[in-house]
């Protein structure tokens, strides 16, 4: 080869290098390539090393041209041939090697000078980052001052939904998120909601007297009715059972209730179920100093999403059957003020309130006449969700979702402009970490930005609905960002079970305003479940997520102490407001909660192994399984002949001990398991995935009961509500039904045993474990 590589340097004339254009035409999906390649005496085969073309012609210029050079002498022809001879033979041999090359590792370029190695991708298990490093470096990337022009940014007085302000505020998320690199998209939804009359007005008359409040209460019926009034305190079901031990008649009432406690749909239903014609809601000054006239603005659907496409999303060119949702209240309902609620109050006659309500107030007797009128109107609504996505290195087909809604009534800064900031900075944060220091998530993470969430977290339900069967086996987690900064002195969070460590380590690690004091010292004060944790309730944009989809979810938020922001629904939730009631410390607070759901988020798409706490559910399943079989138990002495003699609690008993077997199994397999066994981390994930899931009870109607979770849903589906019904049964209520309870009792009994045989993973680990 040495010596044929000389005969060649020598036939032409000498020279070490020279270059020649190749045209290769490639068979690959039909492309044909030009590649200029560089033939060296200092290189054997260096064309090819790029492993592109099937064949190497060369130029057929070339040979007049050593012809010439040459002369024509025989001796001259003899050396031209020889030549001719190994230059063919070498060809040959180079373009068998390139055809060879290109079997192994096809590539294809238009343009390759020179060799180049791939690109490494990270595919194995193995951290690519050290936990607290991502820590460190997330905790760099937040600062106050960042929060200032964010919060700026996205203040608007007129953002309700469906509205320009709501659109405009809809293309900035999406444009923050196009600018960090992230892929985005949006998700258009035709919803139904009620809004005020656009010509006339909602209005009562009491004692000759007419008023005309301004706030109103979206899906309540329509209509006029006259009563006599009724004091009821909060609206709770306590409230009403003190009433009925009094002997009062509840049907037909117009109910005057204290805004607080509960929702305003709470409420609502809860005077449907004793009778009442209508509800007027209003804010005790005691409880919200927001001055006698400011008005009230809410909804009282007893559910979330569009409450006439319940279960399916309500989509464009949809033909939307004839039905609504069974949250839909049947009687009215209104807000008025704190001046219109207390001049009703002071006039009203009969028996004293009861002792613990406190106060000197009576209930109102049969001569407080009030005419209601509420003339509301249905109205279609175009929203806008948008969403961008940090894709994960490993398991990109799994992510947790970070979401605030962007609507609100009027200005809205504490409901959702400090929820959307907080968002914004999570994904410039976190973008930027992977962008240019080298994180690598595992999972992905998708930022979401609701509209119509005042509405009952109509965005964010629509989209479940839409995706459901992807979202519940894909989406392992949720962090809502909806109203995180309402105060300085306090901090609740509302949770799944499953994410309590994931919390506890969050605590313990994000600093108050005071650095040198962490959240879990100042705050949960070594019982943080006792202090900080409280139950997610339906009004919350993370409960549709729980008890509807199955996906574990988390919602927190900074109070004012024992009290709640006070201007949440009304148009004094301003800067000012806010900023007066945290000692203009809001920027600083809105970096806590960013830090807070970020140390949440990192964590979860960080490690090989989601940090779900898997037995946390175990100790729930056995307290209901203690009260229902007390329950059970007395109503056998009470009121032997309501159930069946042969109803047993034995196989409550046996799932209920299945659940807990295959619980702390899966929590043993996740000790033990091979962190570098990809296959094997991603199967154990998909099984604690199917956790949450699998308490939705497969055997009741979205319509009816779209909160399905046996645990922590609504409705007589769950273990709470077949409790209540045992209650009833015992009291020998008449609206109690011991074969419903029968039926019920059988249906919640197999979905724990189906949840066990869930968890036990395969079909043959059920067969071990029982065994």
């Amino acid at each position: 080869m040495d010596q044929a590589r000389s005969t060649i340097s020598k036939i032409f004339n000498g020279e070490p290098h020279s270059y020649t254009r190749f045209n290769l035409t490639q068979n690959m999906e039909g492309d044909n390539s030009q590649v200029e390649m560089k033939l060296s005496s200092d290189m054997d085969e260096e064309v090819g090393g790029n492993g592109v073309g099937d064949h190497l012609n060369h130029n057929s210029n070339r040979k007049p041209y050593v012809a010439q050079k040459l002369g024509r002498t025989p001796k001259n022809l003899c050396f031209m041939a020889a030549a001719t001879l190994l230059i063919f033979i070498i060809g040959y041999l180079i373009g068998f090697l390139v055809h060879r090359k290109k079997e192994v590792a096809p590539t294809c370029a238009t343009s390759v000078s020179a060799f180049q190695e791939p690109p490494v991708h990270e595919t194995g298990a193995a951290p690519l980052m050290d936990w607290d490093d991502v820590k460190k470096l997330f905790a760099d990337k937040i600062s106050p001052s960042k929060f200032e022009s964010v919060l700026s940014e996205f203040t608007s007085a007129d953002h309700r939904a469906g509205s320009p302000g709501d659109k405009a505020l809809a293309n900035k998320v999406i444009t923050k998120f196009k600018t960090y690199g992230m892929d985005t998209w949006n998700d258009e939804h035709f919803v139904k909601v009620q809004d005020p009359p656009a010509s006339g007005y909602n209005k009562f008359v009491f004692k000759g007297t007419e008023q005309r409040p301004t706030g109103f209460l979206s899906y309540s019926a329509t209509g006029k009715v006259n009563g006599t009034v009724l004091y009821a305190y909060y609206g709770q079901e306590s409230d009403f059972i003190l009433l009925r031990d009094k002997n009062i008649n509840l049907t037909g009432r117009v109910l005057l209730v204290r805004a607080g406690k509960i929702s305003f749909a709470e409420k609502v239903a809860n005077a449907a179920k004793m009778n009442a014609a209508a509800v007027l809601i209003y804010p005790e000054p005691t409880d919200y100093p927001i001055g006698d006239t400011t008005e009230l603005f809410g909804h009282v659907h007893m559910g979330s999403g569009d409450p006439y496409t319940p279960g399916f999303p309500s989509l464009n060119h949809t033909q939307f059957p004839p039905v609504k949702s069974s949250g839909l209240p049947k009687i009215l309902a209104q807000t008025i003020t704190a001046a219109m609620g207390t001049s009703i109050l002071r006039q009203l006659g009969g028996q004293n309130v009861p002792q613990t309500w406190g106060g000197i107030n009576r209930l109102g007797d049969e001569s407080d006449v009030i005419t209601l009128e509420v003339n509301n109107v249905l109205v279609e609504k175009e929203i806008h969700n948008v969403f961008g996505v940090i894709k994960g290195f490993v398991d990109a087909d799994r992510y947790v979702v970070i979401g605030a809604q962007r609507d609100a009534w009027g200005p809205g800064f504490a409901s959702s402009t400090v929820g959307t900031s907080v968002l914004v900075e999570l994904a410039r944060s976190i973008s930027d970490m992977v962008k240019n220091d080298g994180f690598k998530p595992r999972r992905s993470i998708v930022f979401a930005s609701w509209s119509a969430g005042e509405y009952g977290s109509i965005g964010a339900t629509e989209w479940l609905e839409g995706y459901l069967t992807s979202l519940n086996m894909k989406a392992f987690s949720y962090i809502n960002l909806d109203g995180v900064v309402g105060g300085r002195n306090g901090f609740k969070v509302a949770a799944s079970p499953l994410m309590h460590s994931l919390i506890e380590g969050a605590l313990k690690k994000v600093s108050t305003l005071n650095k040198a004091v962490s959240l879990f010292t100042q705050f949960g004060r070594n019982s943080w479940e006792s202090n900080v944790y409280e139950d997610l309730k339906m009004d919350n944009a993370a409960y549709p997520f729980l008890a509807f989809s199955g996906i574990p979810s988390v919602s927190f938020r900074f109070t004012s102490g024992s009290s709640e922001y006070p201007y949440f629904g009304t148009m004094l939730d301003t800067p000012e407001k806010l900023n007066s009631l945290t000692s203009n410390d809001v920027t600083r607070l809105a970096e806590i909660a960013s830090q807070f759901a970020g140390h949440i988020a990192l964590r979860l798409v960080h490690d090989h192994l989601l940090g779900m706490n898997l037995t946390r559910y175990n100790n729930m399943i056995n307290t209901h399984v203690y009260r229902i079989n007390k329950r059970v138990k007395d109503v056998r002495r009470m009121q032997p002949q309501l159930l069946p003699k042969d109803l047993t609690m034995q196989w409550f008993f046996s799932a209920s001990g299945a659940y807990g077997r295959a619980a702390h199994q899966l929590a043993e397999d996740v000790t033990n398991s091979n962190l570098d066994d990809i296959e094997m981390c991603r199967i154990i994930n998909d099984r604690i995935m199917a956790v949450e899931r699998n308490f939705l009870s497969p055997y009741v109607s979205p319509r009816e009961s779209p909160f399905r979770h046996i645990l922590l849903g609504s409705g007589p589906h769950t273990l709470k509500a077949l409790s209540s019904h045992l209650d009833a049964l015992k009291a020998d209520d008449p609206v109690a039904d011991a074969d419903l309870f029968c039926n019920q009792f059988a249906l919640a009994t197999w979905t724990v045993q189906s949840c066990a045989n869930s968890l036990a993973g395969d079909i043959w680990s059920l067969a071990l474990m029982e065994t």
